[in-house]
């Protein structure tokens, strides 16, 4: 199988959207799409999906909302970014210490310290293990109010001034709020787009999973990344409509990676459940998908576990010839970037 050209990666920064698509004088929905089938790659624009999905499609989303949940913060060292992941307790949240949006650090931290953030007292509990830049802290406050009075988003180094506000990191189907980043894969639906696929009987049912911080795996060893768990729910009429569509042989087309995990994390074998929880699941080749049969998701580093699951659902080979397309035309990467529909093969 062909591998990823990692030179093609290797490319101007240009290829990671800096802007919202909003400040480059598109529609949400504007935003450029590769469709991905057996060998054939198609280019569009992500409005016109609903002439790639045949009538009868259930497309499954994610309807957690994003926080604000980047706060200022200071220590011994001086200030720094703490931004938040996931939440395990009342006042316990994992957390990634930044310097800045811009550099991760780690930062020069011990286990029991003290710091200020966002006008309260927290400590540094423990390092996660096997994931030295996130930590749990704990918090002597309410961290919601903190959230309201000083939260920001999560911002990275290459998203440029003017810095995009809260409403530019939800997407439609936010509903409530957990996700310290946005589910980025259904940002460009809109209006329009949900009618035409209506219109299509193009179907949509929902999970929720509150996303952490972005990929910062690496290997326990044993080959496989440190994941950290991420609390999910797939409702019993979502676990439904998926199981009729795969009776029915009608496409289940997962939008977002955050939506096959969930989904993956309620599969038994045999059928999709109603499931609530934490997930630390994996999805690679070898385990392979059983709920899903397309994904529409953004463009991943190429370090990011992400591109393991693309690889279970349209194999290595395919992947990595859509890869090369999107480099070789200039698609942007990451939240703000463009998309990419991953279909069934043909025949």
């Amino acid at each position: 199988m062909k591998p990823l050209d990692q030179s093609l990666l290797a490319g101007p920064k240009l290829r990671s959207a800096a802007t919202p698509p909003e400040a480059r004088g598109l529609e949400r929905d504007e935003v450029r799409l590769l469709v991905s089938t057996g060998d054939r790659h198609e280019h569009a624009v992500f409005h016109e999906l609903e002439h790639f999905l045949p009538a009868g499609t259930l497309l499954v989303v994610n309807t957690s909302a994003t926080l604000p949940a980047s706060l200022p913060a200071s220590g011994r060292f001086g200030s720094f970014i703490l931004n938040l992941s996931s939440r395990y307790g009342e006042q316990l949240w994992l957390c990634e210490p930044r310097l800045s949006a811009a550099h991760p650090g780690p930062l020069p931290l011990t286990a029991g310290e003290t710091f200020e953030v966002a006008g309260m007292s927290a400590r540094f509990v423990a390092p996660y293990p096997g994931l030295p830049r996130l930590w749990f802290v704990a918090f002597d406050g309410s961290v919601e109010i903190a959230m309201a009075d000083e939260g920001e988003p999560i911002r990275y180094g290459y998203v440029e001034p003017p810095l995009p506000p809260l409403s530019a990191y939800q997407t439609i189907f936010a509903e409530r709020p957990g996700s310290a980043e946005m589910p980025s894969a259904a940002r460009p639906f809109s209006r329009r787009v949900l009618e035409e696929l209506a219109w299509r009987n193009i179907a949509i049912a929902s999970i929720e999973l509150h996303t952490g911080v972005s990929s910062l795996e690496t290997t326990d060893g044993g080959g496989e990344p440190v994941l950290y768990p991420e609390p999910f729910i797939v409702p019993a009429a979502t676990a439904a409509a998926v199981n009729s569509a795969r009776r029915d042989r009608r496409p289940v087309i997962a939008v977002g990676t955050t939506v096959v995990r969930a989904l993956e994390s309620a599969w038994d074998g045999h059928q999709v459940n109603a499931a609530s929880g934490f997930t630390r699941l994996f999805v690679e080749p070898k385990r392979g998908v059983h709920t899903i049969d397309g994904l529409i998701t953004g463009f991943h580093d190429p370090n990011a576990t992400h591109l393991a699951m693309l690889h279970a659902i349209a194999g290595e080979g395919r992947a990595a010839e859509a890869y090369d397309e999107a480099m070789r035309n200039e698609y942007l990467w990451h939240e703000f970037g463009d998309s990419h529909l991953i279909l069934p093969r043909i025949g």
